[in-house]
């Protein structure tokens, strides 16, 4: 089992605000919350990237933009396009959706042409939607995320179907992921609200987790610890 503490556990959070009806008072809260608690990240929609760079100066958190959610069913050229304005407007990483159904319909290698270029961007984190997939299906997937020269394989968005009580299926697709991607950062998201969901993932070999949940998760920690 991995030697989890509070600070460590906080800086594996990309601590998340990707709510469409978000206010500039909202993600400062949340950038806020992020320089208080030492989280890795903030990851944010588009819009906000520029923002979010301005509040975490200095600190060393990195800022994470979202991209074409929840299916990555966008054209080509406008994910390129998106990628490079995020990396213009600051951002350190970019979460992008792979297209699932051209991954469902085993259109790999466009699959892969879109990420090879997109990887070439900036250090990108590629979300499978593995709640939408097979075990072969997110073993094909980690597979073709390595090959395309991303940082790291990333489970799923707010839109994954998995629920909460279903987190060892989510633990089980970390370690499909592990197998596929050998060498890449692993990233657990979607539905992950609770300090046990987040230690579940840890222990399945979640390299980064990603939650709007982290601050309770924090506390949570440090109650446990009192007891």
């Amino acid at each position: 089992m991995k030697n989890i503490t509070a600070k460590s556990l906080a800086g594996m959070i990309d601590h998340t605000n990707i709510d469409p009806k978000t206010t500039e008072k909202d993600m400062k809260k949340t950038c806020t919350e992020a320089k208080k608690y030492g989280f890795r990240g903030v990851c944010c929609n588009p819009k906000w990237v520029e923002f979010v760079v301005d509040e975490l100066q200095g600190t060393g958190i990195k800022t994470v933009v979202l991209i074409d959610p929840p299916m990555g069913l966008s054209p080509h050229f406008e994910r390129v396009n998106w990628s490079k304005q995020a990396k213009k407007d600051g951002a350190n990483d970019l979460d992008i959706v792979m297209n699932i159904i051209d991954l469902k319909y085993e259109r790999y290698v466009e699959v892969l042409e879109d990420l090879k270029e997109i990887c070439k961007i900036a250090p990108t984190k590629v979300i499978i939607g593995s709640g939408f997939l097979t075990d072969e299906e997110i073993l094909k997937a980690s597979q073709i995320v390595k090959k395309a020269g991303a940082i790291c394989v990333k489970t799923a968005t707010d839109k994954d179907p998995l629920e909460n009580i279903e987190m060892a299926e989510k633990a089980k697709h970390l370690k499909i992921m592990r197998e596929g991607a050998p060498g890449l950062l692993i990233k657990a998201s979607g539905k992950i609200k609770t300090l046990k969901d987040a230690l579940t993932m840890t222990e399945a070999g979640a390299d980064i987790i990603g939650s709007s949940s982290g601050v309770e998760m924090i506390k949570q920690f440090k109650t446990r610890k009192k007891k």
